[in-house]
């Protein structure tokens, strides 16, 4: 048996600013431990015995692209990343997903395991015993698995699964249910019933199933998305390890989840027409069945800080810190410092998180509301809401370290090999300083190259090109200088990067 991972990395997180941001997303940091949340998802699928993994595939927004593929070379892990052009919720993901493992030929209609790439799982073992188990029943019968977490708190945060009938197919020793229905997330009262009553499964986002299956589901159930999705993959192409849908095609299909495209049309409580297709003896024309495997994992979506500390180490106060921390009498706080010492003294049941631009205090029971500071700084158009000061690129990166009215002063770092773009600025000039390693440099007609404490002017107007040729990072100090520094003053002429 082949499992295709199937990873979507959509989402900004705007529930962790100040960390995650619209252009630089959680599941692409480090919350928990040194690997990134797209990279602890796709390395929980490491040393699965006695089951083939494929290689995985990433399906994200266009503009990530490169930091993924980064993250993926990082572990030694190459994978496929199927680049949307436009968000379409994760139905039209899947829907591309599926048509991509179903042309790659790759296992002949393999088993998909689709997760989301911003979730947390701390018991691999037990993960991966579930997974062998949804594997062998979305191989073996026309079924689409999802998995149901079970609940340890009325959580009014999540949707709910409520398990139905046992199911009567193979799936080892794990328990396994039709769905008996999809539930939205409830009010505090009612979440205490589903509790109390027992049957009711937190709804996890991660799903099994064969690219056929799917496919038939989605012809059955949104034959608008599927036809859109089809028209953008046939028209297509594929760079390296990217692979491009049609802009025009993908931006005509219609935006729908997971679970309200197909999974709640597959509930046996379900009252729709389309539930009837499952009576039909046509096997491409009938809805495939919906099944539930519980799940005891220590699973989290990390949607909010409340749910970071929770699933954070812990000391005997109940505080849970990271990074240059020092606390006072304090009890159940999360504290983050991404540079500067952050001192808490008599604090309880506060989230306290650090940035170079930012200073988030919360209390643990408001943090869903911090998407609503975002609101706001988008709405004033301040940069703090969809940047970070330190800015990745295909190249390496450049951290804004001071800045006023007519200068700003960046630190810039270019990986070995990387390149940036032919370009020119039509309202400011700059000037470089190499602090470590090489640099190459055009400037106009001339290529020379820089080394350690030396400079060079770039003049207002000039087309220039920064390289490192060095088998070590490039670190250099810019200060520009102009009537305006905003990124949009770049024309490009070149860019290998195909930005």
């Amino acid at each position: 048996m082949l499992i295709q991972p199937v990873v979507l990395s959509g989402g900004s997180g705007t529930r962790l600013w100040p960390l995650s941001r619209e252009k630089y997303p959680k599941q692409l940091l480090p919350l928990i431990g040194d690997d990134s949340m797209l990279q602890a998802t796709v390395r929980r699928l490491e040393n699965f015995s006695g089951i083939q993994v494929a290689p995985p595939m990433i399906v994200c927004n266009e503009e990530y692209r490169f930091v993924i593929a980064e993250q993926l070379r990082l572990m030694g892990r190459p994978g496929s990343v199927l680049l949307e052009p436009i968000g379409r919720n994760t139905a039209p993901a899947l829907t591309l997903a599926a048509l991509v493992a179903a042309r790659s030929g790759a296992g002949n209609d393999p088993v998909m395991l689709v997760m989301p790439a911003d979730h947390v799982i701390t018991d691999v073992d037990a993960f991966q015993g579930v997974v062998r188990a949804g594997a062998s029943l979305a191989a073996s019968e026309h079924a689409i698995v999802t998995f149901g977490i079970t609940p340890d708190a009325p959580e009014t945060g999540y949707g709910y699964i409520q398990a139905g009938a046992a199911f009567g197919g193979n799936a080892g020793d794990a328990a396994q249910f039709e769905i008996a229905r999809f539930v939205e997330k409830p009010d505090a009262a009612t979440a205490q019933q589903y509790l109390d009553a027992g049957g009711y499964y937190w709804n996890s986002g991660l799903f099994m199933m064969r690219p056929s299956v799917w496919l038939a589901a989605m012809k059955s159930c949104r034959a608008d998305i599927l036809q859109a999705c089809e028209q953008a993959v046939e028209r297509g192409t594929t760079d390296g390890e990217f692979v491009r849908v049609d802009r025009a095609a993908f931006a005509a299909c219609p935006a729908d989840s997971i679970d309200y495209a197909v999974m709640e049309r597959l509930a046996a409580g379900a009252d729709t027409d389309a539930r009837l297709l499952r009576g039909t003896d046509s096997t491409d024309a009938r809805l495939p069945r919906g099944v539930v495997l519980p799940l005891s994992a220590g699973w989290s979506d990390v949607g909010a800080w409340d749910a970071l500390w929770r699933v954070l180490p812990k000391d005997d106060a109940g505080n849970a810190v990271a990074g240059d921390v020092l606390l006072y009498d304090c009890r159940d706080v999360l504290a983050l410092s991404g540079g500067r010492l952050v001192a808490c003294i008599g604090m309880q049941d506060v989230v306290v998180v650090e940035t170079p631009d930012a200073i988030l205090v919360a209390h643990k029971d408001r943090t869903q509301d911090v998407k609503k500071v975002v609101e706001q700084l988008k709405a004033t158009k301040r940069n703090e809401g969809q940047t970070h000061r330190k800015v990745y690129r295909p190249w390496g990166w450049y951290d804004s370290v001071d800045t006023g009215s007519r200068f700003q002063v960046k630190r810039i770092v270019v990986k070995p090999g990387g390149t940036l773009s032919l370009q020119m600025h039509h309202h400011r000039a700059e000037h470089w300083i190499v602090v470590s390693g090489t640099a190459k440099v055009t400037k106009g007609d001339s290529v020379f190259l820089v080394s350690e404490n030396e400079s060079t002017f770039i003049p207002l107007g000039t087309q220039h090109r920064l390289e490192n040729p060095g088998r070590l990072p490039l670190e250099m100090i810019e200060v520009q200088s102009g009537s305006y520094l905003g990124e949009d003053d770049i024309v490009r002429f070149e860019d290998v990067y195909g930005r």
